[in-house]
């Protein structure tokens, strides 16, 4: 059984989703909210080792059409980071509507629930 950590990243904030492969249910987590590296890493590590996640999953932005968006190169230079920083298999999955299906009240924290809709669409088209 893999456990899975989903970040829906963003320069601000990033949230965060856990799953795992027996249930392939994803829930929202927390939302890590330091913007330099370093806390933002201390935090992502802190969590990898308290849930014990062997598996990591990024959303990656796309317009509707599926070009690449603005924030595309900075999604995946993050896995990169992630990958290259905790040796852990890292996939990104589209997000392209992850953050629109989710109704919030005007200035709502929703990352980690865009991060656990992230997590389910992995855990769906892959389980």
């Amino acid at each position: 059984m893999d456990t899975i950590l989903a970040f829906d990243f963003g320069l601000k904030r990033i949230g965060v989703a856990i799953g795992n492969s027996m249930i392939c249910q994803a829930k929202p987590l927390s939302v890590i909210t330091a913007t330099a590296n370093e806390p933002k890493f201390a935090a992502i590590d802190s969590l990898i080792k308290e849930w014990g996640a062997s598996r990591i999953v990024v959303g990656l932005p796309s317009h509707p059409d599926g070009t690449e968006h603005e924030m595309s190169a900075r999604c995946r230079r993050f896995a990169n980071q992630v990958h290259g920083r905790f040796n852990l298999p890292v996939e990104l999955v589209d997000e392209r509507y992850s953050s629109a299906v989710i109704a919030a009240k005007r200035g709502e924290v929703i990352d980690d629930r865009a991060a656990a809709i992230i997590l389910q669409q992995y855990f769906d088209a892959n389980y």
